[in-house]
């Protein structure tokens, strides 16, 4: 049998492409780590210098792939609020939270889904519509966690990209079917529908819908689930006249 010669894995190139920041691919900045590391992080601090100084970004996005668990969570945070606060600066980075939207930990997805919608007023290449089914495909359930996050976040989708407002509600008011661990989780959904739907009812074509299901939380089970679909009634002067005269006695 002739000889073959054994492969030997290769060490990926300098510079070669890659799905992720690499771990080692550059010195992060000191005084970032140092940000990161610290027991009580500054994230306000840290948004401001990172807009002061764009080269963070990169440092930020290497910080995500550390084995230090307040490093790498910080960083996702710290990439969600400079997102918040200059989606232009990350916009660049859509395709990183993107990927991120699938990671198996918690907080990179919640994180992700937050930072996705920041993105929305910079999105001048409408990378967001044809990504939207995935993104509110985890309202149904099973996590309620990652359901609560895009819910809470997607009216930013709608307020930037009001084509998309009726797909977003459609998607928001189905959390009444949804399947989580348990029915208060919800319940707790819920709330967090009625504060987001209330953020871009303006923009809903199915008004009439939103008003039903904030009429329906007044029953629900949950104290602040109920409370908060009366604010959405009484703001949106959405009750019948025998409900909406009950309310205005609360």
């Amino acid at each position: 049998m002739p000889h073959q010669a054994i492969k030997r894995k290769r060490s990926p190139a300098a510079g070669s492409a890659s799905t992720r920041p690499a771990r080692e691919s550059r010195p992060t900045d000191s005084w970032l780590l140092g940000q990161l590391r610290a027991a009580k992080q500054n994230f306000p601090r840290i948004v401001r210098r990172a807009r002061a100084n764009p080269s963070l970004v990169p440092d930020l996005l290497v910080s995500t792939a550390s084995q230090s668990p307040p490093v790498k969570f910080g960083a996702v945070k710290a990439l969600w609020l400079l997102a918040e606060a200059d989606p232009a600066m990350l916009y660049p980075h859509f395709d990183f939270f993107v990927r991120q939207l699938d990671s198996p930990s918690g907080p990179f997805r919640w994180n992700a889904a937050r930072t996705l919608a920041c993105l929305a007023p910079a999105d001048a290449e409408d990378k967001l519509a044809p990504l939207l089914d995935k993104y509110l495909g985890v309202i149904p359930g099973p996590r309620m966690i990652d359901a609560a996050n895009v819910i809470g976040s997607a009216w930013k989708i709608a307020r930037a990209k009001p084509r998309l407002a009726d797909r977003i509600a459609r998607a928001i008011l189905g959390v009444s079917q949804a399947q989580y661990q348990t029915d208060e989780c919800r319940n707790v959904a819920a709330g967090h529908a009625l504060q987001s739907l209330g953020r871009f009812l303006d923009l809903i074509e199915d008004q009439p819908a939103a008003a039903a299901f904030a009429r329906a939380q007044l029953e629900n089970r949950r104290p602040s689930t109920r409370r908060k679909a009366e604010e959405f009634l009484k703001k949106h002067a959405a009750a019948p006249p025998r409900l909406q005269s009950k309310l205005e006695c609360l």
